[in-house]
């Protein structure tokens, strides 16, 4: 009895269970912060040094060269006539004498006239050519045939048949940018799993839910490569074809003012066209990578 008493006036009072749950406990140790990622200066001089350097070089080089030059002109004397001429990019005098801003946005037109038609025709012949292997062998020779054909062999197919300069550089456009397109996307279609088709046809998916929703995103990698391609080869076509035509462009622009002599001019437009292509790239490339997807 003695050691029942003894037992029950030690013994602490249970809290109940409802309570000891509405109870907050306190951490003695504070949440960890996540930790600061330090800023990485070394890539970012690995991605704007090299270029800079190289540039530089160019330009060094360039001035050693023309130190004593009377015929090639100097970076600096080239520069001037670059802030000249950018000065006002799109004055307009008449249609023989207009800026170099108009003479720029008029190939970019003729450039994405024709490339847009090469990817029409080019883009769903490229899925034929692989979903197909009779179209293929029937096609194949023909392409191989045509494609090594230097562009502005083209261009006097294009004035005969279209009796002016804009259509036949257009034409000239057309037919040289659309291999890249048609033999990449073929060749995508081509490297699908065939295992992706079987179960197609064990669903017995219709061939445009076929190409659809199998192989369209499997393709698009090589479709993008190609068009990649085929907007670079454009954009050099058009500048010699602009030279032989005539008209108003960047290409006649520059065979105006070799015309005049004017070497600084023709310098300065060299730049542009590759500014001009490397944006056109990096544009495509931006597409490319928002529209492709890596497997994990």
């Amino acid at each position: 009895m003695v050691a029942a008493v003894f037992h029950t006036s030690v013994h602490e009072p249970t809290v109940p269970a409802a309570s000891a749950a509405a109870v907050p406990v306190k951490s003695a140790v504070p949440p960890a912060k996540a930790p600061r990622v330090p800023f990485d200066w070394r890539g970012l001089w690995l991605r704007v040094l090299p270029p800079v350097l190289g540039l530089a070089l160019l330009v060094g080089v360039w001035a050693l060269l023309t130190m004593n030059s009377t015929a090639f002109p100097t970076p600096l004397a080239t520069f001037d006539a670059a802030v000249k001429l950018f000065a006002d990019p799109f004055y307009s005098k008449g249609p023989n004498d207009q800026g170099i801003g108009w003479n720029v946005l008029f190939s970019l037109q003729r450039v994405a006239l024709g490339f847009g038609m090469a990817a029409l025709v080019g883009i769903p012949l490229g899925f034929m050519l692989g979903r197909f292997e009779f179209l293929s062998r029937m096609v194949n020779p023909l392409v191989s045939l045509l494609r090594p054909v230097s562009p502005l062999a083209w261009l006097p197919i294009g004035l005969l048949v279209f009796k002016a300069a804009n259509p036949a550089a257009i034409w000239t456009i057309f037919i040289c940018s659309i291999w890249p397109m048609i033999i990449n996307t073929a060749v995508g279609v081509q490297r699908v799993p065939v295992d992706y088709l079987n179960v197609a046809k064990v669903l017995n998916l219709s061939e445009w839910k076929v190409i659809t929703k199998i192989l369209f995103p499997a393709v698009l990698p090589y479709m993008l490569t190609g068009v990649r391609l085929s907007v670079g080869t454009a954009w050099l076509v058009i500048v010699a074809a602009e030279m032989l035509t005539g008209g108003v462009g960047i290409g006649f622009w520059v065979w105006d003012e070799w015309n005049n002599l004017n070497v600084k001019h023709i310098i300065v437009a060299i730049f542009v066209i590759g500014i001009v292509g490397l944006l056109l790239e990096q544009l495509l490339i931006w597409i490319a990578k928002r529209f492709t997807y890596d497997e994990h």
